[in-house]
C-alpha cells in the first residue's frame, strides 16, 4: 500500500482547534498558523489515528452488509428483496455493485468503504431493486426512488467518480 498523503494547511484565524477530513486519496489537516513544527508532527499523527478509527467503525462486515439489505428491503420494498447474500468485492473498479437476481445475490465494491452509510445505504438499495426488476426501466427507477435518499447519494457518487476519474461510473 502506498504511504498516505497529508496535506497540511495553517490558518491565521485557527486559533486552538485542529481538524482533518479525506479527499479522494489524500488528508487534509487543518491546523492554528502559530503551531510548533513539533507539535505539527504529533497533531498529523493523532488526526491520522482518529480518521484511522473512524473509518474502522464505519467497516460493514459481509453479515452486516445481508442484515442491512434486509432491512432496506423490509423498509422500502415490503420485504420482497431477498438476497442469499452480500458481500464485499475488490474487483469492481468501474461499478459500485453488481447483482445475480438467479442467485440473488449482491456484490459491493471495496471503494464504497468509508463513505457514508447512506451512500452504501442507497448502492444496496439499488442491486435489492435488481432483485424484483432486471433493467432499468421506469419500474426500477420507481422502486429506487423509495429510498428518502436516492437522489442525494446519486448525486455523491457522481461527483466522487467525477473527481476521482473524470467520468461517472454506474452502480
Amino acid at each position: 500500500m502506498p504511504p498516505e498523503t497529508v496535506e497540511v494547511r495553517r490558518s491565521t484565524r485557527r486559533r486552538r482547534t485542529v481538524s482533518a477530513y479525506r479527499d479522494g486519496d489524500k488528508t487534509i489537516v487543518l491546523l492554528p498558523a502559530g503551531l510548533s513544527t513539533t507539535d505539527e508532527e504529533q497533531w498529523v499523527r493523532r488526526m491520522l489515528d482518529r480518521l484511522a478509527a473512524k473509518e474502522q467503525r464505519r467497516r460493514l462486515s459481509d453479515d452486516d452488509l445481508l442484515d442491512r439489505a434486509r432491512e432496506l428491503s423490509t423498509r422500502y420494498l415490503d420485504g420482497r428483496a431477498l438476497p442469499n447474500s452480500v458481500r464485499w468485492v475488490e474487483n469492481q473498479q468501474h461499478r459500485w455493485g453488481s447483482c445475480t437476481p438467479d442467485h440473488a445475490t449482491i456484490r459491493l465494491s471495496t471503494r464504497l468503504r468509508g463513505m457514508p452509510a447512506w451512500v452504501v445505504d442507497y448502492v444496496i438499495m439499488h442491486e435489492l431493486v435488481h432483485l424484483l426488476v432486471p433493467s432499468h426501466g421506469p419500474r426500477f427507477w420507481a422502486l429506487v426512488e423509495r429510498y428518502p435518499k436516492a437522489e442525494r447519494a446519486r448525486g455523491f457518487l457522481e461527483g466522487f467518480s467525477m473527481a476521482a476519474s473524470g467520468s461517472a461510473e454506474e452502480c
